[in-house]
């Protein structure tokens, strides 16, 4: 499915134009604000705004695809996807991680992204329904620092 046909939501642009019309699109290319922890020429990943528990972290290709099945080549961008969910337990004090992709269904921007949540036994995390929270004033900034960091010292083990 075409992005552009894509009922998921996009927010403003050429609707006809993927890159301008994806918000993540404008995320990667710095357009959009977002607490970005990771970039390079493979992946952007950013700080949900509507965070599963703080930390929760999204990884998207660069290049606009909708779905997992658009991509070709799945090695270097699930590369990026290992040493960001290797880096957040230590980084955020958490015990693991929960890693999800949606596929259409639920997914509520249609750029293929890659939730990397931060787990702990007792959080609260039942099955799939998933409450989302806010982060308080300076918190999402602050995530992001601590994970930019974590992520320069296994940025090299991505390549």
């Amino acid at each position: 499915m075409a992005a552009a046909d894509h009922p998921a939501r996009h927010g403003g642009g050429d609707p006809t134009d993927p890159a301008e019309a994806c918000v993540f699109c404008r995320i990667a290319s710095t357009d959009e604000p977002a607490e970005i922890v990771f970039a390079d020429d493979v992946a952007v990943a950013f700080l949900d705004v509507r965070p599963l528990f703080v930390g929760h972290t999204l990884v998207i290709p660069r290049r606009h695809l909708v779905t997992l099945a658009d991509l070709d080549d799945v090695g270097p961008f699930f590369e990026r996807v290992r040493a960001i969910s290797a880096a957040m337990p230590a980084a955020l004090g958490s015990q693991g991680t929960f890693v999800a992709n949606n596929n259409v269904v639920s997914q509520s921007v249609a750029h293929l992204h890659v939730h990397v949540v931060p787990r702990t036994r007792g959080d609260g995390l039942r099955g799939f329904f998933w409450p989302r929270t806010s982060y308080a004033d300076g918190e999402m900034a602050a995530t992001g620092v601590v994970l930019r960091d974590a992520l320069g010292d296994v940025a090299g083990a991505a390549d």
